[in-house]
């Protein structure tokens, strides 16, 4: 750095400091300006006591007024009582929000309820409000013959007294509530409460009347348009049992037409006449398999028959005597013979007998069939006739919707009728509001408040007058204090001329003059202060330190850590930017990670974002790292570099890329091209190797650089570059 740029920060210094002293003795000094109103304390004093005294006198002569409140709740006041065919249950009426509420206030001043409020009040013929009470005073009569104003006579006596009732009125509601005051004023505080409870009871009265009217309009129109929907539902009924007759379509029972009944009843019959058949055919066909295996008498049908259990008595009777007479008689004796016979015929009769059942449960069968066949023809000629009939079931359909629609319209409106008509009587509809809180007589006035009126007028009244006097000496000029001295500048070594550089003085010299470069280098150097406990400021004021990126894209900042051991780290800025907004460092300070795929992997097409783009833990901070080929592959291929970083602005807020202070030029050069600020890790204040790092920054980019400070009770560094490079 050239002692030339050294001694031009200098001379800045220098006559900035004159400038300073120079505004300093142009002030003027508290003393004289302390003698000045000394000297002008009559200027003061006087209009403080006139305005005192004028604001008591007045105060005591302008007749009081008074203000009486009363309160009105706005609330649906509806219930099952008022509301004929309304169940206890369900919920009535509206909720009144800030609009309807607001609405309310205008209904209460509105011009009608004005009227008929004066006329209850009395107000007319009352001086203080009817400007035609009493005779004309000769300015409102000089005024009448030439035009300004008009006679009090050409006006109604409520149009004389409605500005006068305005400017007595006022209504506004209460809070966030659904309560709104009315509060009247008058000079007689029996008719200021009179009046507040008027016009609340006039505003409940009038809302009655308007509900009323709805009721009594509603019925109206119902009972005009009840009669013909009654003719048409008639007409309409008629149609339908005129169209079933003609089509056949009577109902029977479930409400069903008779060909319906008819179809399922053949149905019903049918499978019972088809599970009979079947039934008989079972039983015939297990009988004849029994009597093959000889186990006729197992059958409950056979068994069962008398014939043939008097059979099964006569056949054990005759098997027992074979067998008493086979003790005594060869099986060839006669007896024997003769019983053997006997016994055979017994079982001839049995397998008839079981014959005969089976040709009976087959001729069932048989019947049953044909009542099949008789049943299946009489369903078939059934279905025909109530296909044929679905055209005209269809149309009946129409017809009946049609009925059932004018007659649940008739019962609507017969209710609804019947609702408006009890509603339209005396306190059938009550107002959607109550008087919760009457005015009642005020005791004290409104108008004027003397104490606080006097003590306001007098104390404004000695502000004016004393700012007038110290706003003259100023325009004046006056200054009685004695010329400030010039300030001596510091010196180094404690004599009046700068002593020789010492030896050990050389390294501070030289940190001085490159600081000097610093901020000699157009105006895009600065420094912000990192204050982990705050970051908000600081944050801010990085913000407006970088420039405008591209639109849609995200601000890369080139962010070079020159700070000693202990301070904070760029790391520790992202986790601040990421604290507020979608934020990712590209760490290429040092070969950190050199076992996991970074930056480096994908540049050489080995892996994607997806793979090498890491959370650190606990944070929502995202990191890349160098890569297995370290930071030096990476800063080698600056095309493909510019390429990666482009698409990370396009995804991220904000693009940190970390590099170290002590990279050569040739190293940042395309990173400080593509960035949109640059920022150097100073750490502590004095850090000259900060400081030399950002001077080679600023002379790489274009854009603003920055030396961020650890502690927030720094002072700035131009403030220590004044004090270290003020003249001798």
């Amino acid at each position: 750095m050239t002692a030339h740029t050294e001694s031009h920060v200098r001379e800045q210094v220098r006559e900035q400091t004159a400038r300073n002293a120079e505004a300093r003795g142009d002030m003027l000094d508290l003393s004289a300006l302390w003698v000045a109103i000394k000297r002008r304390k009559a200027w003061i004093i006087g209009p403080t006591l006139v305005v005192f005294g004028l604001s008591f006198v007045a105060v005591n002569v302008i007749p009081p007024r008074y203000t009486a409140e009363a309160r009105i709740l706005l609330e649906n006041r509806d219930s099952f009582y008022t509301r004929p065919g309304q169940t206890g249950g369900e919920s009535s009426g509206q909720q009144f929000d800030s609009e309807a509420v607001q609405s309310q206030v205008q209904v209460v001043m509105s011009r009608d309820l004005a009227r008929e409020a004066i006329k209850r009040i009395g107000l007319v013929g009352n001086s203080e409000f009817d400007s035609g009470a009493g005779a004309l005073s000769t300015l409102k009569k000089l005024g009448v013959l030439i035009g300004i104003g008009g006679h009090p006579a050409d006006r109604s006596p409520e149009e004389r007294v409605l500005e006068k009732y305005y400017d007595r009125l006022l209504v506004y509601p209460v809070g966030r509530s659904r309560i709104v005051s009315v509060e009247f004023t008058s000079q007689d505080p029996a008719l200021a409460a009179k009046g507040a409870n008027i016009i609340a009871n006039t505003y409940l009265e009038t809302q009655e009347a308007a509900k009323q009217d709805t009721a009594r309009s509603a019925s109206s129109w119902l009972s005009t348009t009840i009669e013909p929907l009654r003719k048409r539902v008639a007409e309409s009924e008629a149609k339908v049992e005129e169209f079933r007759s003609r089509n056949g379509l009577l109902v029977g029972a479930n409400n069903t037409t008779i060909n319906a009944q008819q179809l399922g009843d053949l149905s019903t019959q049918l499978s019972a006449a088809r599970s009979q058949q079947a039934e008989a055919q079972a039983k015939a066909g297990l009988i004849r398999d029994a009597i093959k295996q000889g186990r006729t008498f197992e059958i409950p049908d056979v068994a069962n028959n008398e014939l043939v259990r008097r059979l099964i008595e006569q056949r054990v009777n005759l098997r027992a005597q074979i067998a008493l007479e086979s003790r005594n008689l060869l099986s060839e004796h006669p007896r024997i013979k003769e019983l053997n016979a006997q016994l055979a015929d017994l079982e001839g009769q049995l397998r008839a007998a079981a014959e005969r059942t089976v040709r009976t449960l087959e001729n069932e069968a048989k019947i049953a069939g044909q009542r099949v066949e008789s049943f299946t023809a009489a369903l078939d000629g059934q279905k025909k006739n109530v296909s044929t009939g679905n055209d005209s079931e269809v149309q009946l359909r129409a017809l009946e919707r049609e009925a059932r629609t004018l007659r649940e319209q008739l019962e609507q409106y017969m209710l609804r009728y019947r609702e408006a008509v009890a509603r339209d009587g005396q306190n059938a509809t009550p107002a959607d509001a109550r008087v919760i809180s009457r005015a009642v007589e005020p005791t004290e006035p409104s108008f004027p408040k003397k104490l606080p009126t006097v003590l306001v007028a007098t104390l404004a009244t000695f502000l004016g007058a004393l700012a007038t006097v110290v706003s003259r000496e100023l325009l004046n000029g006056r200054s009685d204090a004695p010329a400030p001295q010039p300030r001596r500048a510091p010196s180094w070594g404690g004599s009046a001329t700068r002593a020789p550089p010492r030896a050990e003085d050389a390294s501070a010299d030289s940190r001085r003059e490159r600081v000097a470069g610093l901020l000699t280098h157009g105006g895009r150097l600065g420094q912000i202060t990192l204050d982990l406990a705050h970051p908000e400021q600081t944050l801010a004021d990085l913000a407006e330190r970088i420039e405008e990126p591209v639109r849609g894209m995200a601000p890369l900042v080139l962010v070079l850590d020159g700070a000693g051991k202990g301070a904070a780290t760029p790391t520790d800025l992202a986790e601040l930017l990421s604290q507020r907004c979608r934020c990712i460092i590209v760490d290429l300070a040092a070969d950190r990670g050199r076992s996991e795929v970074g930056f480096s992997e994908l540049l050489a097409g080995e892996a994607l974002f997806s793979d090498i783009i890491t959370r650190e833990p606990n944070s929502r901070l995202h990191r890349i790292g160098p890569g297995r080929a370290g930071r030096d592959a990476v800063l080698a291929a600056s095309d493909l570099v510019e390429v990666a970083l482009d698409a990370l602005c396009e995804t991220y807020d904000w693009v940190l890329v970390a590099a170290a202070s002590n990279d050569e030029a040739s190293v940042l050069a395309p990173l400080a091209d593509r960035a949109q600020g640059g920022l150097v890790m100073a750490g502590q204040l004095g850090n000259g190797h900060a400081v030399e790092a950002a001077y080679r920054l600023a002379e790489m980019t274009k854009a603003p650089v920055t030396l961020m400070l650890d502690s927030p009770e720094t002072a700035p560094m131009r403030d220590l570059l004044e004090r270290d490079a003020a003249p001798v």
